[in-house]
């Protein structure tokens, strides 16, 4: 059995020829898509500022095999940003994402004498 490694990845993107609907649902949700809203999970948030309408990130939680690397956890989450924009029927451009291994990031700890 390989060994799992958890990555956090962010994939961001540009809006594309939004439809006159897309952009009115977009503009509608706003409220629900700002910082507040920026949490990793499996099934991806979406955020995005309201104006300009322009950029958006999506933040994801993939679990896959440690040989795979970074490089398959970004295009794991590359594909699911893409899934989701096109079932919500919202054009998009230039996906590029940046990846954390979580079960290699270094954690700086303070001394005892710094607490």
């Amino acid at each position: 059995m390989s060994e799992q490694h958890t990555y956090r990845v962010i994939v961001r993107g540009t809006w594309d020829g939004l439809s006159d609907e897309s952009r009115e649902r977009l503009l509608a949700g706003a409220a629900e898509h700002g910082l507040t809203s920026m949490r990793f999970t499996e099934e991806g948030t979406l955020s995005y500022e309201p104006s300009p309408l322009k950029h958006f990130s999506m933040r994801y939680v993939v679990v896959s095999d440690a040989a795979d690397g970074e490089e398959m956890a970004a295009a794991i989450a590359e594909d699911r940003a893409e899934t989701t924009l096109r079932g919500l029927g919202h054009g998009f451009t230039g996906l590029k994402s940046t990846v954390t291994d979580l079960d290699t990031m270094k954690i700086n700890r303070k001394p005892a004498s710094r607490r």
